[in-house]
């Protein structure tokens, strides 16, 4: 697959879902994968969108792509069915949160000497969807849906499990209880599994480094 006359549309960071004005539920993700593929696919495709969860500035100041900062789990899906188009490949490095309150406090929630419970609802899964409006779209046939799995247990079980019931080309999975690697750290161990039961291991080294060997991987492999 050649990217020269692909839209690729990068996804990184986590997102925020508020309990009240102070505090969020969210997720260690730095943001610092999905920046390293939106610099590698950049020189390679004909236009690239970085959507990014709260991540720290400093990370994407003076970037030569698009980038758009976004909050939630929701708004993140919405930024993503705004920039697509039948050329898209869509590589969803972004670690969403799955869950979101049911409501939102207008106020900071006070302590008391009881147990707080909180009831959270299951935010839209985004691959899901965009895989959804794939198959309802004519238009949108083409599109190439690529994900990560960030586990901590049965790592590849849980990663093939994804890639079958997202129905997508390509994923990338990897260990997050790791302190190595993974969040927040600038390297990386991942495991690649391609829809046609490749699979193809990514032994730790930098992130710029993972970046570019996935890239290789889609140019080559998809």
């Amino acid at each position: 697959m050649q990217l020269n006359d692909k839209k690729v549309i990068v996804t990184g960071g986590p997102t925020r879902e508020w309990l009240d004005p102070v505090r969020y539920i969210s997720n260690a993700s730095s943001g610092k994968m999905g920046i390293a593929i939106a610099d590698a696919a950049y020189t390679q495709c004909k236009e690239l969108v970085f959507i990014h969860g709260p991540i720290d500035g400093s990370l994407v100041a003076g970037k030569p792509y698009r980038c758009i900062a976004v909050e939630s789990t929701i708004d993140m899906l919405e930024a993503i069915k705004q920039e697509l188009s039948p050329d898209v490949i869509l590589i969803m490095a972004a670690a969403p949160a799955d869950y979101k309150p049911v409501t939102k406090s207008p106020v900071k929630i006070k302590k008391s000497n009881e147990n707080l419970t909180i009831e959270l609802q299951r935010n839209p899964d985004i691959l899901k969807t965009i895989a959804q409006i794939k198959k309802e779209e004519n238009k949108f046939n083409n599109i190439v849906l690529i994900g990560f799995a960030a586990e901590t247990t049965d790592v590849i079980a849980y990663g093939k499990t994804k890639l079958v019931e997202k129905e997508l080309a390509m994923i990338c999975i990897n260990d997050v209880s790791r302190s190595d690697t993974g969040f927040g750290s600038d390297y990386n161990e991942v495991t690649v599994m391609l829809a046609d039961g490749t699979v193809k291991e990514l032994h730790k080294m930098t992130k710029k480094d993972v970046a570019e060997n996935i890239l290789k991987i889609i140019i080559h492999n998809l």
